[in-house]
């Protein structure tokens, strides 16, 4: 039986010292997602002793492509800090991250409390104060993306840092369903998606994810800010790539390495 809380101790270590481990599921094959979700308190825990705030949560496995690849047919979720926070055309030195990816995703700012069971789309709605253009720059403390769906779980959803754009919209004047995204590398389109492709519908990630933590006694905060997952497929980044996503509707994002 593997010791759950020494495998969040070597995560929070991996993350720490900026190196990488081995796959969990390598050595413990068979580690459930509830095993992997407790490795993760614990990793939330050790972050959050360090001065670390919670200030929301983010939604990952939310394409059909990315459920094939893990073999699951379900998301997964992680926790924000205040620490993985990085404002709008601000720099991010790429050598604090093991090996960064950026994912373009629209951001909900929660303005009442989100618990389930029975949380739907209209529920999301009238809780959102505003949605905006993020990018999620995802991260794995797990060696070369190596992962299974318990390796990501118990690694806070491959979680790294985000970043907001500057322009906020009310959820009601945008189809959250239609609206296109483009991301571009370096000033060249790299991808192209649309809201669909969070579950086919970004309200519903976010549904999801309020009947989820329901059903574990928790849920989503006024103030918090949610990541409903990304639209298209992740773009590796390195030092001195420049990042932007434009969402019809929302505006855009941009954010680059040094």
């Amino acid at each position: 039986m593997a010791n759950l809380d020494a495998l969040g101790d070597a995560l929070y270590q991996a993350l720490r010292n900026n190196q990488p481990l081995d796959p969990l599921t390598d050595q413990h094959p068979d580690l459930s997602i509830e095993q992997a979700y407790q490795i993760q308190a614990r990793l939330m825990m050790r972050r959050q002793q360090d001065g670390e705030r919670i200030i929301g949560k983010k939604i990952g496995v939310t394409s059909r492509a990315v459920m094939n690849m893990l073999g699951v047919h379900q998301p997964d979720f992680g926790y924000l800090t205040d620490a993985m926070v990085v404002n709008q055309g601000e720099s991010i030195d790429a050598s604090r991250m093991i090996q960064p990816k950026a994912e373009g995703e629209i951001a909900f700012l929660l303005k009442r409390d989100l618990a389930g069971p029975g949380v739907g789309v209209a529920d999301v709605l009238a809780a959102t104060e505003c949605v905006m253009p993020c990018f999620e720059i995802v991260d794995s403390r797990i060696r070369d993306w190596r992962i299974k769906i318990a390796d990501t779980v118990a690694d806070n959803a491959s979680c790294g840092l985000f970043v907001l754009g500057g322009q906020a919209v009310s959820p009601m004047d945008i189809d959250l369903q239609t609206c296109g995204m483009v991301l571009e590398k370096n000033g060249e389109v790299l991808y192209t998606g649309a809201g669909a492709a969070a579950l086919g519908s970004p309200l519903n990630a976010v549904a999801w994810l309020a009947n989820t933590l329901g059903s574990l006694g928790g849920g989503l905060k006024a103030g918090e800010v949610v990541l409903s997952g990304a639209l298209a497929a992740m773009a590796p980044a390195a030092k001195g790539d420049s990042f932007r996503v434009s969402i019809g509707g929302l505006g855009d994002c941009s954010v680059r390495f040094h």
